[in-house]
């Protein structure tokens, strides 16, 4: 029987978070081992065709297409080496800090001194008659077919949810030729960026606030769906339905941050509205309630690439310093951290900061 498998840092989810996260690690001098169940590093990047915001440092003006090939270049021209173990997928957790990884049907183990849980998020789903249908698809869903394998969902499509992934890929949408019959939003207000809404209202997409789908139809796929407006308490208003002829509705309504192994080992959780459900209680280190475990990314709480990323560093620099990889810690710290604070300023932000109020500073962790 083989010997068990020992490594410094464990970075389970090789996206945004997770790269920054080995990378950041790497070059503290850390020992570091990258899991992620796909063949390919980058997670949500590979299917993100528009151009990133913030700064230099991250990416903007790039594409996000583009930026997995720059993280894994510096993951390879890094000081140190990075284990990266592909198409393999974290299936448990014991109480000793022993991982149980499945790869081609095959199981092993790993024992880390660290984990960071990058695990991303899972894309949320709406009840309504006719949601089994075929062509009935999850945002995330329909990028994969587009910007990935090149196949177009359909030809008319009712995005429903307007924040900016909603937008975006009904953009994406346009550009790849198909029509977008309209973008509904349940709330009273546009909940993405306005200089992403603005580019599909000029392509002369309308998109409806304070409307929801009602129900889908089709023999044995979409053919349509009805549509109506909303009151003040979010209930359907009668005499406003709207029937509409498409053949795809696509849900982006919201992520789920994907915690399972957070919930396995037992790490404490919150329910965070704000941050897309429940999500594992932590302090300003990325450090959950169970010290060793650290978090970053959509799985710390629903947010943008670049916040992922930067959480990515922050997880994978004090992970480091805890291993006695402490190199320029504070100054690296404060940089991080104000590169945060700068992406979740100003009006798009406050959902993000209520929600961080609520979780910061719940739990008490060890140094």
């Amino acid at each position: 029987m083989k010997s068990l498998r020992k490594t410094e840092l464990a970075v389970i989810g090789g996206g945004p978070a997770g790269l920054s996260s080995a990378i950041t690690a790497m070059r503290q001098g850390a020992e570091v081992t990258l899991i992620d169940r796909d063949p390919v590093l980058g997670g949500q990047l590979i299917k993100q065709t528009h151009m990133f915001f913030g700064s230099k440092d991250q990416f903007a003006s790039i594409r996000g297409i583009d930026i997995p090939s720059e993280l894994i270049k510096a993951l390879e021209e890094g000081p140190g080496k990075v284990k990266v173990e592909l198409g393999t997928t974290v299936i448990g957790y014991y109480d000793d800090g022993v991982i149980l990884m499945e790869k081609d049907n095959r199981a092993t183990t790993l024992l880390p001194q660290r984990i960071i849980v990058a695990t991303g998020a899972a894309e949320k789903m709406l009840p309504f008659p006719g949601n089994d249908l075929p062509g009935v698809y999850g945002a995330g869903a329909v990028q994969t077919l587009m910007n990935v394998y090149g196949i177009k969902p359909g030809k008319r499509v009712l995005m429903v949810g307007a924040g900016n992934i909603g937008l975006i890929v009904s953009y994406q949408l346009l550009q790849a030729g198909v029509e977008v019959v309209a973008i509904i939003e349940a709330a009273p207000h546009i909940g993405g960026y306005l200089v992403h809404a603005s580019k599909v209202r000029r392509a002369g997409v309308p998109i409806y606030t304070s409307c929801s789908i009602k129900e889908a139809f089709g023999r044995e796929s979409v053919e349509g769906a009805v549509i109506c407006r909303l009151d003040e308490n979010w209930q359907p208003l009668p005499g406003t339905e709207k029937t509409l002829e498409l053949d795809v509705i696509c849900l982006a309504v919201g992520l789920s941050p994907l915690t399972e192994l957070l919930w396995q080992a037992g790490c404490k959780h919150k329910y965070v509205p704000e941050l897309g459900g429940y999500v594992p209680v932590r302090n300003e280190k990325m450090q959950t309630s169970i010290p060793y475990i650290y978090v970053a990314g959509d799985a710390a709480g629903v947010e943008e690439a670049s916040s992922a990323m930067i959480e990515g560093k922050l997880a994978g620099l004090f992970a480091a310093a805890s291993l006695g990889y402490d190199h320029d810690l504070e100054s690296l710290a404060a940089t991080y951290r104000k590169e945060l604070e700068e992406l979740r300023s100003g009006e798009a932000g406050s959902k993000i900061r209520q929600g961080l109020a609520k979780l910061i500073g719940g739990v008490s962790v060890a140094s």
